[in-house]
């Protein structure tokens, strides 16, 4: 198949799925699948094999994240209930004060996504950020934009985070030398995302909770759950799944027998989530009628309805499209290059940009540049990681309509897909180049 043919479709298929979605209205669970068939026909897939491969790809990716997003909605519908969302933003607000709590948000995404996924990040901190934009008065546009930036910077670039651990093992880099480089550089995606939340983001006016005012939320909930309490749903998760990050590290802190299979068990997000389900099911007050916690699960439950459809429609597009021969292609024309950092990011952005997960990127080009490093020139540690960030930085590149991540942000952030094409994708395309950006100053006294 030609190279300019399997674009065209790719891009055909993105610019209609903008268009179905932002102009026509079409919901994005429909548009997801239709172009999922439309790349498939077109791209010569056996019709047996494209329904197989959008089913599955439907599958896998409510089955990797599926659980966490249905825990995570439940865990915030019970925190916004029993006011403990409200705790946790006046606790936060009054330490930083009201006018940095954007920044709050930026610098935790950034700590929170070392260890855990982007998307469980995201789901896991949606109530404090909901609450923080109530109590600051800052529209959810601009917090939304500060979480999903602060949490990407990380999960693309530092260890342990899958994706960028993957990578140092197939590039046979020093893992502790990509997680000290990778934290100084993603500090510059970091505080770009602030930047553009601040400016651009903030033009679009999203009310955190506009059915009601603080004070009726106060007299309402009453008596609110303390600060440990409130806060012991979202953080139980993250410490478990980072011990798990820690005891998958090659040097085996934990050995390699029970104590590792414990923090493997428990650290599972899917099972870390559950036991932050269960603390929260702990901050109903028992003067709530009976059957409250029951009603409270199944509303978390049917919130999340639609966006794991959204979700598991992003998946099965990505499936189809890592079908194609895209790396194939990619490799044999950029290599033609003399472009240094430039090929792997523009390898990993012209695949994430297609195929929609980032850590999927990351793993296929790392996998392509390896046999070439010797060739390029990368042999030394600091050119193995200068490399393994490029490819980080390119899996950054963008996120949008074909991307889980960009329907779990547009979706608890109350975006339309319009305005998550101006805050989600406009910050992911300014993270990736100003990263490459980074890395080539860096590269230019070093290689």
């Amino acid at each position: 198949m030609a190279g300019w043919y399997l674009f065209l479709i790719i891009i055909v298929a993105i610019v209609g799925m903008i268009l179905l979605i932002s102009k026509f209205k079409w919901h994005p669970f429909i548009v997801l699948l239709l172009a999922g068939y439309f790349v498939g026909i077109l791209g010569g897939m056996p019709v047996d094999a494209l329904i197989n491969t959008l089913t599955s790809g439907f599958g896998s990716i409510l089955g990797s994240i599926g659980i966490v997003i249905i825990a995570g909605t439940i865990i915030g519908t019970i925190l916004e209930k029993t006011g403990a969302a409200l705790t946790m933003a006046n606790t936060i607000l009054n330490i930083v004060g009201k006018k940095r709590a954007p920044l709050t948000m930026s610098i935790t995404g950034y700590i929170v996504s070392i260890p855990v996924f982007c998307d469980s990040g995201f789901v896991i901190l949606s109530p404090i950020n909901r609450a923080l934009a109530a109590k600051s008065g800052i529209s959810l546009a601009v917090m939304a934009t500060c979480l999903s930036s602060g949490l990407y910077s990380t999960h693309c670039l530092v260890p342990p985070t899958p994706g960028p651990i993957i990578m140092a093992g197939t590039l046979n880099a020093d893992l502790g030398l990509v997680i000290l480089v990778g934290l100084l550089v993603s500090l510059a995606p970091m505080l770009v995302g602030y930047l553009y939340a601040m400016k651009i983001s903030s033009k679009f006016d999203i009310p955190a909770n506009p059915e009601v005012s603080l004070e009726e939320l106060v007299e309402k909930y009453g008596k609110l759950p303390g600060a440990i309490r409130s806060f012991a749903p979202i953080l139980l998760p993250i410490v478990l799944i980072a011990l798990k990050s820690v005891a998958d590290f090659p040097a085996a802190p934990f050995g390699t027998g029970v104590a590792k299979s414990f923090f493997d068990f428990i650290g599972n997000p899917v099972t870390a989530l559950i036991l932050g389900v269960g603390l929260a099911v702990t901050l109903i007050p028992k003067s709530e009628k009976k059957g409250a916690a029951f009603t409270w699960l199944s509303e978390g439950i049917e919130s999340s309805a639609s966006i794991l459809a959204i979700t598991g429609a992003g998946g099965a597009l990505g499936a189809v499209l890592k079908t194609l021969p895209i790396a194939d292609i990619l490799s044999n024309s950029l290599m033609q290059m003399n472009a240094g950092l430039l090929i792997p990011f523009l390898i990993a952005a012209l695949l994430k940009t297609a195929m929609g997960a980032s850590t999927v990127a990351m793993i296929v080009t790392s996998a392509m540049i390896a046999p070439l490093m010797g060739q390029l020139g990368w042999t030394s540690e600091i050119a193995k990681v200068l490399a393994l960030l490029a490819i980080g930085a390119g899996s950054m590149t963008v996120s949008h309509a074909n991307d889980s991540y960009f329907w779990v942000v547009s979706q608890f952030s109350d975006m339309d897909t319009t305005t998550a094409y101006k805050t989600q994708t406009g910050v992911t395309l300014l993270q990736g180049i100003t990263t490459l950006a980074v890395l080539m100053i860096i590269g230019v006294f070093v290689l």
